[in-house]
Formats: C-alpha cells, structure tokens, sequence
C-alpha cells in the first residue's frame, strides 16, 4: 500500500521526496499578473568539495545505504560551474546478469524530475515569443478546457502546479507498450476534473505537464520526442537520453532494469503515458549535462533572463515555507537555497537539487524504492547530509513558549485531506484508507506518522514561532495556516511546492468513518452469514420459519443485499490489490471491474438501506421481539453507512476518467 499511500497523500516527495538574483523578475510583454519579490542570492564556498572528499563520502553512506535497503543500483552525479566534480555508479543495472551501473552509459527512470526539460521546452517558446505564461492556455490548444468560478487556466499556473486539477492515474502508467498514445488523443481523453481556483492552491498534475508539453508541440510545430531532441539534448551532447517509449533500438542495451527490491525479479519497461509528465530515461552523465546548463544560467538551451525567471521566482505558499519557482520547487537546507525536483515511477525513483548560491548541482536516481520505501529516506538523508557537510550553515530558531506550544499542537490534532488526490470520482476511497492524521506525542508535540517514513530518521517537530514547527534531526518546517481560530491548511517544506493538507470534512472523516464502515461491514457480513446459517439450524430442528409474507419478503431481501455487499466488497479488495501490485492494470485491463463495481456497488447499498428500513418498519408494526427489532435496526445502519460511504466516495456512475 506505500505506492499508493505516496500517490494519494502525497509526499512525493512524493512525485518528489525527500522533498525539495536580485530585483524583479524579467516579465513576458504581455505580462498581467504580479510576480512575487525575490529571494536574494549569496554567492558562497563550498567546503572541501573535491573529487577526492565527495568520493570517500558517497562511498562511506551510499553502499551500506543500499545494501541495507535492498535497492540494487544507483548513480549519483555532483556537479559545480561548468565541471563535474564526480559522477559515479553504485551496485547493478541488472542483478541477474551482474552487469553494473555506469553513470556515462546505463539509463535510469528521472520520472517526475522529466518535468524540468519540459519546463525548459516552454521557457523556450517564451523566448521564441509564441507562449505567454499569463495567457489562457485554451488559446492554444485544439479543445476546450471549462474555466473553473470564471478563471481560466495559464501556463503560469501550470508551472506552479496551482492549475487547479484533481489528482488522475488512468493514463498515468503502464507495463504495456501499446500503452504508449500521442498527446493529441491523450489530453481531450484523460482531462480531469478541476477541484480549485487556478492560483489558489498547490496541486501536484501530471495531466497539466502534459498539457504543457502538448502545448509546446503544437506551437513549435514538431512532436514533443522530436523537439526535444533537437532543442535541449542535442544542444547540451546528450547522447543517452530520451523520452521516447519504447526507446529506441540503439539505447535498450544500456537500460537498467526497475525492481521491488533486489531479492526479485526485473519488472518490465514502465510506459509513462502522459510522457512530458515522467518518460524521460536518461544516463547520470547526461543529467549532469543538464544541471550544468542551468547553473550556468541556461548555457546552450536558454537566455540568461529566462533561466532567471524560472529559478528566482517564488509562487504564494504557505507561511514561510518552501514554494513553487517556475517548474522547479525550493529546498532550503542551511540557509542555502536549492531548487529542485524529484521523481518516481513504480521501480525509479531520483531527485536533483541545484545550490544557485554555490554553483552545486546534486542528482540520484535508484532503481528500486527498496525495503519499505527506504529509497525516499536515502534521498533524503543524501541531500541533508551532504548540505552538512559542503554547504554547512547556521541557524538559530526561536522558540514558542511550553504552554502556546502544547495549545497549537492541540489545535493541530486530527484528520486531513491533502489537496493532491482524488475529489469527484472512486479513486477518492484511497484518499479514505489512507487519510493523514497529526496525532500529539506524549510530550505533546505534534506527530505526522503518515509521512515520517519519508525521512531518514525520527522527527522532532519543536514550534519555533507561532504556526511554525522545524524538525530538530533535518531543519525541515511544518507551517499551519490559521483563520479565526482554526487550522485552514497546513503543508511541509518537503511538500509544500506542490501540495497543502486541510482539515478533512466531518463528512468523510476517518476517524470515525473507519470506524463505522467497519461496524457495517461488520454487521453486513453477519447478516449475510446468519441467513442460511439459520435455514440449515430450522431444518435440522424442523422447526418453521417465524415470519410469512410481507415480512419475510423482506427479511429474505435485506439478507440478498447484504451478500451483494460482500461480492462488491471483495470486488473493491481485488482492485485496490490490482493497484497496488500494478497502477496500470486499473488503465485498462480492469475496466470491466470498474464499471461493474460502479454499478453493483449503488444497488448492494441503497437496496440495503431500503430493505432494511423496510424490515424494521413490519419488525415495530407487527410487535416482533426485541432482538429482531435491535437487528432491524443495526441493519439499516449499516446500510446507511455503506450508503453514504458510496454517496460521498463516488462510488457509482460510468465515467472513465480518474
């Protein structure tokens, strides 16, 4: 369930974890929305950062880190000015045929981290003047996108992921080849829903990097593959990558295999279908390449002011934490400030950082998310440590006082719903099962226990000033926002970019929901059990059954829908089980599942609820005893439990977009 505890809640750094200049920022012409001011650069040394140290370094954390994580390969690249300070490879590409990691030639899956070359491709066209960021993007493409409370989407809002769009995984990723669709058919097909005002809040969207890299296409005039090849590879000599599924012919030799972890087989090549959102394969050398590129403001791929306008610009957020630059999300670790961004795919999973201020540019990607997920907490780990060690700094937090603290840890307490996920469809029920929880720690310190596995150590959060929380192991901030008195949405530097968790709704609150749901499965399942349990104990007594015709018309059907409960049950099992072991088997090969669940689902819940309601009104009108009265009516409790629960989790209809 950890992939989809990633995907649904979120901390990609999640599509990104460990997580993640001066006066105004250069603006399109036709600019209309005020930029943010800019956060001042320092230029500063790094310490010891030589060949020699970084190598005794990685060698002394990497290896173990590996091993004990059961990951079989990595490839770190680091990078200063225009030179590699050290690219090197670790463990296998392939585990069967002992062929090892080769950071000049072995490809790896950046994922998420592809989305920086298609920001890249629609800072070109800024330059070019066919794109403005501040422009309805419907002006430039071939179908109609609604405007959502009368604002419509820009490519400004793409690139700070606040275009509004709910979370989508059916044409995310897949096993097959044939997969694989050209964006044209693919947008209009897979457009989701949109649950915010553009703008307003950060929602991580797949889907909007594609429409970004669809809308590239189309002004250019070449396919996205081809323009990508000829505008940012070919440019910067780089002869092993592309984003193209299947790759080609002459790169497959050098593709390292994805796995679960080291102790099982390869897995085939993952198709990422909206590929400017993720498609990229790549070697380390080449995606030094790239870093180089823009730390030295864009040489060879764009103009000095337009690498600017995408580094130093900083999107609202949440209080003083981390925020969106344009397609690239802040990191700030020691009082340096980096911007990155990370990337998974099922088997992959990478991060690349760049230190403006120092020149630096980090990149690692592992083929394997290792024993429990260990391969976020090894980014993680990477990325704190080697700030420690060649970009140290010093910081001197405040501190709320003792009994302020223990108040807004208490206000902090509860369920939430993170703004990247699923909102008007069944993929929402994820959303359900893996619902956040700030819990308070017997200190009464606030707790993230969902989310503390994406460090590489425990978490201390102290409260530093009022709303604002940093851990003591990794200098990382928890901010909550607060209106009236109440907590309206809070977020993490290694999130915050991309993604805000608010208070969830009383309506779909796990913390009781679960617990009911429970109970009426529970009672459901009873039910459906007494019945023939019951017939085979009358039989054997020969004794006569005590309720005759409207009554047992209706005991008899309360009892049919309780069984169709279990048989749209175990079909919600056997999905959520498909997902877990392969997200594209939902895209696809499932959707007889999908739409019969959708169907069978309503008609279990709702006759349950009806036929109960039926078999407690004859229980009272005709005076039966008090134990088929208390039945009756824990029945139709469970009925309008099950029945809310697919009300309010969508569990019914024949849309296919989700």
């Amino acid at each position: 369930m950890q992939f989809i505890h990633k995907l649904m809640v979120g901390l990609a750094a999640l599509a990104a974890v460990p997580l993640a200049a001066q006066g105004p920022v250069p603006a399109p012409a036709t600019k209309k929305a005020e930029v943010p001011p800019l956060i001042a650069a320092k230029p500063v040394q790094t310490a010891n950062l030589t060949r020699t140290d970084l190598e005794a370094f990685l060698d002394g954390f990497l290896p173990y880190a590996l091993e004990r994580a059961r990951i079989p390969g990595a490839v770190v690249v680091v990078v200063r000015g225009d030179q590699v300070v050290l690219e090197k490879g670790y463990g296998f590409a392939d585990v069967a045929k002992r062929r090892p990691v080769l950071p000049e030639t072995t490809l790896f899956r950046p994922g998420s981290v592809s989305k920086l070359f298609t920001w890249t491709a629609v800072m070109q066209q800024v330059e070019a003047g066919k794109l403005d960021l501040d422009k309805d993007v419907n002006s430039y493409i071939d179908f109609k996108i609604p405007a959502y409370q009368g604002k419509p989407i820009t490519l400004r809002n793409i690139m700070t992921h606040t275009a509004g769009f709910e979370e989508s995984v059916r044409y995310l990723i897949s096993n097959d080849p044939k997969a694989v669709m050209t964006l044209k058919k693919q947008m209009p097909l897979a457009l989701p829903e949109r649950v915010f005002a553009p703008g307003t809040t950060p929602a991580y969207s797949n889907y909007a990097t594609a429409l970004a890299g669809y809308i590239v296409e189309r002004v250019s005039g070449e396919s996205f593959d081809d323009y990508v090849d000829n505008h940012i590879f070919k440019p910067l000599g780089m002869t092993h990558a592309s984003f193209r599924q299947p790759l080609p012919k002459t790169l497959v030799a050098d593709m390292a295999s994805g796995y679960p972890d080291i102790t099982q087989k390869a897995r085939p090549f993952e198709i990422v279908i909206p590929a400017p959102a993720g498609s990229l394969s790549a070697s380390g050398a080449d995606m030094g390449k790239f870093m180089i590129a823009h730390l030295n403001d864009g040489a060879g791929i764009l103009k000095p002011e337009t690498a600017k306008m995408m580094h130093d610009y900083k999107a609202p957020g949440v209080g003083p934490l981390n925020a969106m630059a344009l397609g690239f999300y802040e990191q700030w670790v020691n009082g340096h400030r980096a911007i990155a961004h990370g990337g998974d795919t099922v088997w992959f999973h990478s991060y690349l950082w760049l230190f403006p201020d120092a020149d630096v540019g980090v990149y690692i990607s592992m083929n394997s998310p290792g024993k429990e997920g260990a391969a976020g907490a090894i980014r993680s780990a990477l990325f704190h440590k080697f700030a420690d060690r060649y970009l140290p700094g010093t910081e001197a937090p405040g501190q709320v006082d003792a009994k302020a603290a223990r108040q807004h840890a208490q206000m902090m307490a509860g369920n939430y719903v993170t703004s990247r996920g699923s909102f008007t469809n069944f993929m929402s029920l994820f959303g359900l099962l893996g619902q956040p929880t700030v819990t308070l720690t017997e200190e009464g310190k606030i707790s993230v226990p969902g989310l503390d596995g994406l460090g590489a150590g425990a978490r201390d959060w102290v409260e530093v000033e009022p709303f604002v929380w940093r851990d003591t192991g990794t200098g990382e901030r928890l901010a909550a926002e607060v209106r009236d008195g109440r907590i309206v949405r809070w977020s993490l530097d290694a999130g915050s970019p991309f993604m805000v968790f608010e208070p969830a709704p009383a309506g779909i609150n796990a913390a009781w929901l679960n617990v009911a749901l429970i109970a009426a499965i529970g009672i459901a399942l009873l039910a459906a059990l007494a019945w023939p349990v019951r017939a085979l104990v009358r039989r054997s007594f020969k004794a006569d059954f005590a309720l005759t015709g409207q009554a047992r018309r209706a005991y008899r059907l309360s009892r049919l829908c309780a069984w169709l409960i279990l048989v749209a049950l175990a079909g919600w099992v056997v999905l959520v089980v498909a997902f877990t072991l392969d997200i594209g088997s939902i895209g696809g090969p499932l959707d007889w599942l999908i739409y019969l669940l959708r169907v069978l689902t309503p008609v279990a819940t709702f006759g349950l609820l009806g036929t109960a309601a039926w078999h407690l009104w004859l229980c009272v009108r005709d005076k039966r005893r008090w134990t088929m009265k208390l039945g009756a009516v824990l029945l139709l409790f469970a009925g309008a439990v099950l029945t809310w629960v697919t009300l309010a989790f969508h569990l019914y209809g024949f849309g296919m977009v989700y």
